[in-house]
Order: structure tokens, then sequence, then C-alpha cells
């Protein structure tokens, strides 16, 4: 019996599902047939679905394609998560800044959920630990119920049904009533919210670690109740056993895989140990064996501020038992590192769960490496970053636990669902296969030359474009010319995304324009969406600019068509799926070494846009699958970010050496793009001149030549899209299905089965 997968994740970031769930039962014709009969839109129907944001980003949206790629591979797989009654925040711009309106998703209900009383469970906190002679025992806890909502996650058309369940926090009926007996009832039923208040939103950080209390609860509520539930199943499912009640844990490796998605679950290590020695009294040793085999790790970022570091003293008055189990799993590793490496004391302080300092941390990460058997980054250039330097002394210990599982994403979203038309045109040429077998779209190489199809697939795009400038025109009251190229940065707003950099090239075209209005220029629409943290001030600020910068150039008269610059209201997973099949050329500019992976990289490349970007994330090997030569690549290698860090990165030598750059920098400074308010973007320019982490400047003078390249091309219709047509060919790796084969191969131990099988349907809930 293989192995039942359970993919923890405190994000799922799902979108919209009636139109998803229609693809993956094959209905969308007959749906749409039956609505139109009626006298009905399907499509307005759509419109009207709220996104179900349980997510931020990268993470959270690449746990629902890595679902519903579990479900098309027939694997038994359950995706664990928190039902949150907020999910991340709408975004609004007011006079050009970002203003965050509460996500209440559920207003009207979710018809995708069943609720499942029956599985209630009781999650436990504070409290106090008591070693007594029949062991260990936590007590004086207090108690929150944790209520399972279903989610059903079709795969395409094979008949399985998978299942999202997501936890949502409740009082218990006698919660706080002791104080009852002081006499403030009131009070006491109030406080329910205190525990109701775990699943009530989701923290809308971004590659952000904010170490608060409640953060820490919805991690252990997420991971408490998950594991009664997996362990439910393993008990009351017999795999050919006689005991009426399975209560040998040695085949619970064999029977239950656990991925962690990032540190967020990580307190499933501890949590399995105090169940297995604590409830099921499984000696230390062989309960540690157990845990190590069940969990894997998925790391997802190497920026230093990202990574979970809780204070020791939050744990102890939080998790008491849980920081026990923690020091004592810490000795144990501690000493084996001590063995084989006999005197060398900072290697000890620099491989230690808990860090020692003004405030003792826990290392989630470190927790999460000595507890999996299989640690795995994002993308082959990541997962190299995380070997080499973000766990070296880890990877010296044990090679054999690191691999590496390039992201990818579901074809039926991100090319079925989002571009019907696109969808069509491969079908015609090559059938219907690649849906669930991407590498199939190599066919389409037979085809790079063949007029017809070079013809098709411009025409597909320009459709889509002048479908997406409607849009705009509706949303933003903006004129969009459509024949324009239409360039797209969407994406979490960091710094590390340098949407900065994407700005000075904004004002650097508009001086040029300016500078020489009756020479002929490529038309360009530059389109950057994205979010920025509530408490992220740069990244606010860099939204300020954009909007400030499309504020000047979009009402020049001496520009015209020429350029605008709009920034993206509210980027979700809805917003994706129309603009991404519109874009032309795709942004993916971080700084080498800081994008793990990146999604929406792969997104647009099967979508037909060209891509320019820095060898960093996935971008390495989508240049190397497609041909470096057939993507606009530009900037910094890793090996030159290091080389510039050891000599010193000096802004002022770039600043004063590049005319254009410092006309840029001078505009913003001097308030030529915030007249009102001069002074406005005094913090970006600092930040830029003296202390930019992400050497935003090292790389303007390539960019902006790269960016040359691009027009050229793009004045070549032809050639263009004979590069879009490879780059759609060459995407088949960068499918979820993919990733998700090598993960049951490589991690879990399971072959998946694609025969259409129902996976889970015949087991109970």
């Amino acid at each position: 019996m293989t192995p039942r997968i359970y993919y923890l994740s405190l994000e799922f970031y799902m979108g919209r599902t009636l139109q998803n769930t229609m693809v993956n039962l094959g209905l969308q014709n007959a749906c749409d047939e039956a609505i139109y009969q009626l006298g009905l839109d399907l499509e307005e129907l759509e419109e009207i679905e709220e996104d179900a944001g349980l997510g931020n980003g990268g993470l959270g949206r690449l746990a629902a394609c890595f679902l519903d790629s579990m479900a098309t591979l027939g694997l038994a797989a359950y995706g664990y998560g928190i039902r949150y009654e907020f999910g991340i925040f709408n975004q609004k711009i007011v006079d050009g800044w970002q203003v965050e309106e509460a996500d209440d998703w559920l207003r009207y209900g979710n018809p995708w959920e069943k609720a499942r009383p029956e599985y209630m469970l009781p999650v436990h906190f504070y409290g106090r630990v008591e070693h007594t002679p029949e062991g260990v025992k936590w007590i004086d806890t207090q108690v929150v119920l944790a209520m399972p909502y279903d989610t059903p996650v079709p795969g395409y058309k094979n008949n399985t049904v998978n299942t999202m369940r997501l936890w949502s926090a409740k009082a218990p009926n006698d919660f706080n009533l002791q104080e009852f007996n002081m006499g403030d009832y009131i009070e006491a039923v109030l406080d329910r919210n205190l525990a109701e208040n775990i699943s009530r939103v989701l923290y809308p950080n971004d590659n952000f670690f904010e170490g608060k209390e409640l953060r820490l609860k919805q991690e252990y509520f997420v991971v408490a109740a998950t594991l009664q539930d997996i362990i439910r199943r393993f008990k009351s499912s017999k795999f050919g056993c006689r005991d009426p009640v399975r209560t040998c844990f040695e085949t619970f490796p064999d029977k239950v895989a656990i991925q962690l998605n990032d540190t967020h679950p990580a307190l499933s290590i501890p949590e399995l140990m105090r169940i297995l020695v604590d409830v099921e009294k499984v000696d230390w040793d062989k309960a540690w064996e157990i845990t190590k085999r069940t969990c894997a790790y998925t790391n997802h970022t190497v920026l230093p501020e990202a990574l979970e570091r809780w204070p020791v003293s939050m744990f102890e008055k939080l998790l008491p038992r849980h920081l026990e189990i923690i020091y004592a799993l810490n000795q144990m590793h501690l000493d084996r590192v001590a063995a084989l490496y006999p005197g060398d004391i900072d290697r000890l302080r620099r491989m230690s769960v808990i860090e020692e300092g003004d405030c003792k941390r826990i290392n989630m990460a470190h927790l999460c490496v000595i507890g999996s058997h299989a640690v795995n980054g994002v993308a082959r250039i990541h997962s190299d970053i995380v070997k080499n330097s973000v766990f070296k002394d880890f990877y010296e210990l044990e090679p054999e636990k690191f691999q590496n599982k390039t992201n990818g994403i579901t074809p039926r979203r991100w090319l079925l669902l989002c571009n019907p038309g696109l969808a069509d045109i491969i079908a015609e040429k090559i059938g219907e296969s690649f849906i669930t077998d991407l590498s199939q779209l190599k066919k389409l190489l037979e085809f790079i030359d063949n007029e017809t199809f070079i013809r098709d697939v411009a025409k597909v795009k320009q459709e889509n474009k002048l479908k997406f400038a409607t849009y705009l025109e509706e949303q933003y009251k903006v004129k969009i010319n459509p024949m324009s190229m239409f360039d797209v940065q969407v994406k979490r707003i960091h710094e590390y995304k340098r949407q900065l950099l994407n700005c000075l090239h904004a004002i650097t075209l508009y001086n040029r324009i300016r500078c020489n209005p009756s020479k002929s220029f490529v038309p360009r629409t530059i389109m950057i969406g994205g979010k920025a943290a509530p408490g992220y001030h740069m990244a606010k600020m860099i939204i300020k600019l954009i909007t400030s910068i499309g504020e000047v150039i979009n009402n020049d008269p001496y520009v015209g068509d020429k350029l605008k610059v709009i920034f993206l209201e509210n980027y979700r997973v809805s917003l994706a799926e129309k603009v991404i099949p519109a874009a032309d050329l795709s942004q993916q500019i971080s700084t080498a070494g800081t994008e793990a992976s990146g999604t929406g990289n792969m997104k647009f490349m099967v979508n037909g846009a060209l891509t320019i970007g820095t060898m960093d994330g996935a971008n390495v090997e989508m240049a190397e699958e497609a041909g470096e030569e057939n993507l606009f690549i530009f900037g910094m290698r890793v090996e030159d970010v290091e080389a510039l860090d050891r000599k010193g990165y000096n802004a002022r030598e770039y600043y004063e050496s590049l005319p254009e750059l410092r006309q840029a920098i001078d505009q913003i400074s001097s308030g030529f793009f915030s007249p009102r308010d001069p002074g406005c973007f005094k913090d970006v320019v600092n930040m830029l001149m003296y202390h930019d982490r992400f050497k935003v400047f090292a790389d303007y003078e390539a960019y902006i030549k790269c960016q040359g390249q691009v027009d050229q091309l793009f004045m070549d219709p032809r050639e263009w899209t004979r590069k879009v047509i490879r780059n759609i060919a060459c995407s088949g790796k960068f499918s979820s299905d993919r990733t998700i084969t090598e993960y049951a191969r490589e991690i879990w131990g399971v072959e998946s089965e694609t025969s259409g099988t129902t996976a889970l349907m015949a087991e109970e809930s």
C-alpha cells in the first residue's frame, strides 16, 4: 500500500473554483451551452465568485497547483491548512497609495466547502508539564476546538477527487466560564473570540518573518489538528493488520508522508514526537526514527529576514512540552556533531536549533533539517545555494538528505482555463495529451516555421490583448494602445524583486521620448501589479512611485500612446488569469541569488510571453530548456553579486558614470514625479544610493541595453512569434505534474498512479 501524502501549508492560494471544476470534470462546454440556453452568460457568472485568497503569493499558489497535480496523478493526497475568515487583503489605490481593505470572502458563504463537525478535534495551549513515574503529562492547558471544512480537489478527467481540509477555530462551550463563578458571565462568553481569533486572518507577509504570538498559535493549531487526523486515519485503516485498532507505529512512515511547505508547519516534528512518546508510549529513539522518516521539508527562501526564529520565552509560555522536546532533540543532534567534529565549538553554535543571544531563539529551519529525511529547494540554482551556503554545515553532515525539486504550475488552470484560444490551436496541431503531459509541447518545434501556425499564435495573442485592453478601460478608464508591447511585471512588491529597476527603465524611455519626440519608438504599455505587506514601508513607497510615474507619463501630450505606465490594482489569481495570456514581455528581474524559483515566470512562458530576466531562480532552467538566445537574459550572475559584495557595492559610482541613470534619480529626488510633495521619495532615493542590498544600479546599464534588444525584436513580428513558439514548445518541464512525480518518487516513495482510479473516495474522511 503506497503512503498517503499530507501536504501541510499555512497558505493555499486557490483563486476561484467554478471554472476550474468544470475544466477538470470535462463539463465546460455542456455548462456553457446550458447557461446560454437560459439566456445567461457563463463568464458573467464566473466573475461573481470571490477568489479564495488564502495565501500571499508564490508559496500559497504553489500549494494550490500541487493539489491539482496530485489529484490528476491519482495520488492519495490531502492538503491541510487554515480556513482563514479573512484572506489576503483587497488592495485599493487611493491618490497613488495602497490602502488595505479586509477580504470578507465568506460574506455570502462558500458553496465549495463542507463543514465536518463530526471530526472536530481539541488543540491545547499554555499549561505546564509534569514529569510523573507514568511518563510526561502536559496539564492545565487551554483548549481550542478545530472544526474541519473539506473542499473537493478534482483531478483532470480521471474520476479522482482528493480533499483539502482547512481548520477553523471554535471555542469550547465551557471556555473561560470558570469566570462565571466570579459573576462575569457576559465577559466570559465574549472572551470566546480570543480562541476563535486563531483562524481569523492570514498574516499578509511574503518573505518576511513576523514573530507574533497569534502567528505561532496558528502554526501549532494547524499542526496539532492535522496530526490527530493523520493518526486517527492511520489507526482506523487496517492495511491487513489483525489488531482491532492499530497500536504499533513501526509502519507509520510507510503509510504516511508529511510534506512541510516551508518552516510554517515545522511544529509537526516536535508534535509527532510528543504524541509518539507521551501519548503512544513509543521509545524515544524509535519515535525519532519514525518522525524523521515521515517528515520532509521544502525550503522556499534564502533571505535572512524570512527565516522563522521564535523567542524561547514565547514557546515556554505557549507550548512548554514542545520546548522540552526541542531542547532534547537539539542536545541529541549537537552530541552527534560534537562527536564527528571534536573541538569545533563554532560549528556547534552555527548548527544549533537554539540560537543564543540577548533573546534566545529557536531556528525553525534547523529544526526542519534535523527532523526530516529530505530537504529540498525549489529550483536548481536555489537548491545549490541551500547546500553551499544556507545549510552548508548540515549538507556536510548529511549530503544524502538534500534534493532539488524545481517548481511547476498546473497546465489546467494556467493554459486550458486562462488561455483557451492558445490551448485550442496547440491541440489542433499535436492533440490533447499535452494537458496531462506538458512535455508533449516539444512537438510544436516542428511548426516553428509553419506560416499558418505563426499567424495563429500571433492572432490568439492579439485577441487576448484586445480583451485585456477592454477590461482595463472598463476598470481604470485608461485608453490602451492594443498594438503596443504589453510589458508586464506582476508579483508581490519587494525590494529584491526590483520593481524599482522597472521604474528606472520607464523613466529612461520617457526621457528619450521627450528628448526626441519625432523619432519613432516601439510603443509600450508597462504594467506593474502586486500587493505590498501593510507594514513594509519601502514596498508601499515603491507603489506610490509607480503610480506617480504613471501620472506624469500618461498625461504628457508629447508621449501620446508611445508609452503608458499602469499600476494593476489588487493583483490576485483571477486577475493573473486575465493579464498573463495578454502579456508580450514578462519581467523576472530579481537580483541573482534572491528569487528561490518564481512560478509566474513559468505561466508567462507557457502563455507565449518572452522573458526579460536575470539568471535567477527557475529563469536559469527556462533558459536552458529554450536556449538562452530565446530569452532576454541580462545582468550579474550569482558569482558577480558575490564578487561585488566582497569588493563593496558603491551605488554612487554608477550614479556618477551613467548620465541617464543620474537624470532619472535626480528627477525622482527633485519632485519631478511628485510636484505637490517634492520630498516624497527621499527614502527611496536614500535607499538606492546608500543601502541597497539588491544592487539596482549595478544592473541598470545591462538592463536598459537588453530592453533595446527587446524593442528590436518586437519590430519583427514574425521573428518575435517564432521565439514565442519556441518558448511555449520548451515550457513542458515546468508543469507541476512533473514536479509532483519527482516528489512522489524521490521523497514520498510512491509511483504515481495515472490509471484514473479513485484514489481516496473509497476511504472515509
